[in-house]
């Protein structure tokens, strides 16, 4: 399924603000994301990504062990909440996954796909319906690739410098990978000093701490193990796992929007 221009005007195209007034859904036209178009979606669609991400903030960060698990972990954790999703290249049939869930809820939960090593995958993942590119660590060419295109990429970075780099390749967002000593202080250090970065921590992200790193500075944040809780997928928990998303989207609504960069 190719990446699709249909979603919800709750996605409001204005880079500066979020409208929360206005619940009719309307739709941009049907232009395709495709390898027919060499993968070029449009500004508009780019925006909407970004905004969807300044209104809702946190990203359920899903990678299991088995194929079996993985809808159910994510279906638990939009149950609880979450608003934007991401599947993981090391998840079995991962894009298999990615593309029933985008189907299923268009226009209402943002999906995207994640472990993104190259531009192979990532074109896989844009036919799958994937709505942004996560990748762990900096790759510029990818990150050039989807920038040149208007997709939504995210690169994973450790340092101060490796930031600044993606955002000069064309990220929007900075996923901050893995987790840093000093946590949310030191996203509230780096986002003053360099105010044009948009960092979206996942790495030593929890149920508590969420709010306190958008509060500090970050743009967004990504929940991994403690939203999934390996144990709770071992057992077959999904109610535990609602429960967790629901504690965490909690945290995250005390912080409010993000105003984008």
């Amino acid at each position: 399924m190719a990446l699709r221009l249909a979603l919800s005007s709750s996605r409001n195209c204005n880079s500066n603000s979020i409208s929360l007034a206005s619940k009719t859904v309307q739709r941009f036209s049907s232009v395709l994301a495709t390898p027919e178009n060499d993968y070029m979606s449009t500004v508009e669609s780019k925006e909407q990504v970004l905004n969807w991400f300044a209104e809702h903030r946190a990203c359920a960060v899903l990678r299991t062990a088995t194929s079996e698990a993985c809808p159910k972990a994510m279906q638990a954790a939009i149950d609880g909440g979450f608003k934007i999703g991401e599947f993981t290249l090391t998840t079995p049939d991962c894009l298999d996954h990615l593309s029933n869930f985008r189907a299923k809820y268009d226009g209402e939960v943002l999906i995207g796909c994640g472990t993104i090593m190259n531009i192979d995958d990532a074109k896989a993942a844009v036919d799958a319906g994937s709505e942004f590119i996560i990748t762990p660590v900096m790759l510029p060419d990818v990150i050039q690739f989807c920038a040149q295109r208007n997709i939504v990429v995210i690169p994973g970075c450790q340092t101060p410098t490796e930031l600044t780099m993606a955002y000069r390749h064309g990220a929007p967002l900075q996923k901050l990978f893995p987790g840093v000593a000093g946590g949310p202080m030191w996203v509230k250090a780096v986002s003053s000093a360099l105010p044009f970065l948009s960092i979206n921590p996942t790495s030593g992200v929890d149920l508590d701490n969420a709010g306190d790193y958008l509060k500090m500075g970050a743009a967004s944040v990504g929940l991994v193990a403690p939203l999934f809780d390996p144990s709770a997928i071992a057992a077959e928990d999904w109610d535990q796992i609602a429960k967790n998303a629901e504690k965490v989207i909690g945290n995250v609504k005390t912080a409010g929007p993000y105003q984008r960069k």
